[in-house]
C-alpha cells in the first residue's frame, strides 16, 4: 500500500513540475510578444493603415459570419441537452407513475 501512495505522489510531483515549466514558457512567450510586437505585427498588410475599403469590410463580415456560425452550433448543443433533460424528466415521471400504480394494485 505504501508503494502505491509513494508512486502517486511521485507522479503528482512530476505533473506539477511539467505544469510549472509550461506556465513559465507561456509567460515568457507572452512577454516576448508584448515587448517585441508592435501594432504593425498584429495586422495583415491589407488592414494595417488601410482606409475603409471593400477588403476591410469583407474581412469584418467574414469575422461576423464565423462568430454567428459558432453561436449557432453552440445553441444547437444547448437545445439538444435541454431536450435530453426534458425527455429524462418525462421518462422518470412515467416510470414513477407505473411503479405507483403497481404498488396500489398489490
Amino acid at each position: 500500500m505504501k508503494t502505491e501512495t509513494t508512486r502517486y505522489w511521485g507522479i503528482r510531483r512530476a505533473c506539477l513540475a511539467v505544469a510549472a515549466q509550461l506556465r513559465s514558457r507561456v509567460f515568457t512567450t507572452a512577454v516576448a510578444a508584448m515587448i517585441g510586437g508592435g501594432s504593425s505585427v498584429l495586422a495583415c498588410p491589407q488592414c494595417f493603415g488601410a482606409e475603409e475599403t471593400l477588403m476591410v469590410d469583407g474581412t469584418k463580415l467574414g469575422v461576423l459570419l464565423m462568430v454567428a456560425v459558432t453561436l449557432a452550433v453552440q445553441g444547437g448543443f444547448v437545445g439538444f441537452f435541454l431536450y435530453l433533460r426534458k425527455r429524462a424528466k418525462r421518462i422518470a415521471e412515467v416510470e414513477l407513475d407505473t411503479e405507483w400504480s403497481e404498488l396500489q394494485r398489490s
